[in-house]
């Protein structure tokens, strides 16, 4: 008899060489389709369930009574792919040798003929985000998946969210493990940009999608002991003298296309406030610095900062700005490739940060191209944050937003790590575990996307490696926020 039941939804059946193959093997016991219609097939080996969405709450919990092999592969709906030589032989030792309650495999991507290794990342206790990547295959034990229902409650009653909280279900026991050998191959077949992708959760169509992932990510913390409860620690009181009332920082490294329209953009900033600009000029090899120094010396509000270091990321470049003597009351961020949307911007950020008081406001963008032109996904404004749950729901998503503006004094006892991706969702979370932080929802600033913006398409190595840190982010944040929660219990 075989090993494994094969779980697959697809939205219709077809008897292709993939199912002739997934049929032929003898390590596979039974093949469940799940599909919106019923259909008829003659393959001894099949079972069919019928189900409009795979993967909500009671389709997954379906599957896993209807499967009668202790081990599960599950292949995501419609996945267009090949197996390697070795795949199901590997899948079915692996979960046999270690007991895993859930594994999965790098694999390989096919774009138009050309063939590439796809590489995933090891999970660790804050890989939270329901855009993990594990690929389109894993493999899962069911009497652990079992257990894990036993001990939790059955899945919720989700459309969207059932493959994704009995994930969360199982890793409280023992977290995914990965095998780092590619197994099959992808066809690849979304065409939209990493931009778009990555700004799903902000599309308001995707809303209610949205909403059942934090439902079940909250419920998540819940079992963990890392939820916070809407409640906030008073904003400090500060009694340091600082030279005005607000400063626009700019980090900066060879942008000699942009920065002078970074730094236009502010000189034409209306407010009823001082403030001035903190550009640190992290070293420029190009036409930067020159352009700075002119700017530094028509402009007395602008102070051109050059750090000793030559080492700083982008985080460093901050922590030197704040920490300087020319920093305002706040501290409000603009990247040397953006522009503020309009000549209120700095006065509505800072008048948010007043009102609060908050430790933290954060704004809204759109995204245009170098001409100022509006690109897809637009505006970006991040409504899935709400005064309840947005720092829970922090957890789940890649980021904030823009422009986010700081109060100083905070921003001095919570400085960024110095790196140059995720500095600001690191210090977004510490800030927010213990302080409330404000949303402005209206685009006030303008997010570029050009040919040498670090958003750019990225190869596969280094988006890993970003969502790797950000990952170990939210691991370093979980840990000390079940510190917390243990210390005011």
């Amino acid at each position: 008899m075989g090993l494994l039941t094969v779980v697959w939804p697809r939205s219709e059946y077809r008897d292709d060489r993939v199912f002739g193959e997934l049929a032929a093997s003898p390590l596979v016991d039974q093949i469940i389709l799940i599909c919106p219609n019923r259909i008829a097939t003659k393959n001894p080996k099949t079972v069919v369930l019928t189900a409009d969405r795979p993967v909500s709450g009671d389709c997954v919990m379906r599957a896993l009574e209807a499967a009668r092999s202790e081990w599960i592969l599950w292949i995501a709906p419609d996945a267009r792919f090949e197996f390697g030589p070795n795949m199901l032989t590997r899948f079915a030792e692996v979960l046999q040798d270690t007991g895993a309650g859930w594994i999965y495999s790098d694999y390989r991507l096919n774009r138009e003929g050309a063939v590439s290794n796809h590489p995933t990342i090891d999970y660790q206790l804050g890989s939270v985000r329901d855009t993990f990547d594990f690929g389109p295959i894993v493999g899962i034990s069911r009497r652990r998946a079992i257990e894990a229902m036993e001990r939790y409650g059955r899945l919720s009653d989700t459309r969207w969210a059932g493959f994704y909280e009995l994930r969360l279900m199982m890793s409280l026991g023992q977290l995914p493990l990965r095998l780092a050998e590619p197994l099959y191959t992808v066809s690849h077949s979304d065409a939209r940009s990493a931009t778009e992708k990555h700004f799903d959760y902000c599309d308001p169509r995707n809303s209610d999608v949205q909403r059942e992932m934090e439902a079940v990510l909250t419920q998540h913390l819940r079992r963990l002991g890392a939820y916070l409860e809407p409640s906030f620690k008073p904003m400090p009181r500060s009694d340091a003298a600082f030279p005005v009332t607000a400063s626009v920082v700019i980090p900066v490294r060879n942008r000699e296309k942009t920065i002078a329209d970074a730094v236009g953009s502010l000189l034409k900033q209306e407010t009823s406030f001082s403030f001035n600009i903190l550009i640190v000029d992290n070293h420029s090899t190009d036409g930067t610095t020159s352009i700075l120094r002119s700017l530094a010396g028509k402009h007395s509000s602008i102070h051109h900062l050059i750090p000793e270091s030559r080492h700083l990321g982008i985080g460093g470049c901050w922590n030197f700005a704040v920490l300087s003597e020319h920093c305002g009351r706040y501290a409000v961020q603009l990247d040397s490739d953006d522009l503020y949307a309009g000549p209120d911007t700095l006065q509505r950020m800072v008048d948010m940060l007043q009102a609060g008081p908050y430790a933290m406001v954060v704004g809204s963008y759109r995204v245009v191209d170098f001409q100022l032109n509006e690109l897809p996904p637009g505006v970006i404004d991040h409504r899935e944050w709400s005064r309840e749950n947005g720092r829970n729901n922090l957890l789940r998503v890649n980021g904030m937003g823009a422009p986010r503006g700081f109060d100083t004094s905070v921003l001095r006892c919570n400085l960024m790590p110095d790196v140059s991706y995720g500095e600001d969702y690191a210090v977004a979370l510490r800030i927010s575990r213990l302080y409330e932080i404000g949303r402005i929802y209206e685009p006030l600033y303008l997010c570029r996307r050009w040919e040498g913006n670090t958003d750019a398409s990225l190869p596969v190595e280094t988006a890993n490696r970003h969502d790797l840190y950000k990952d170990r982010l939210r691991t370093i944040e979980i840990m000390a926020r079940r510190r917390l929660n243990n210390h005011v219990g």
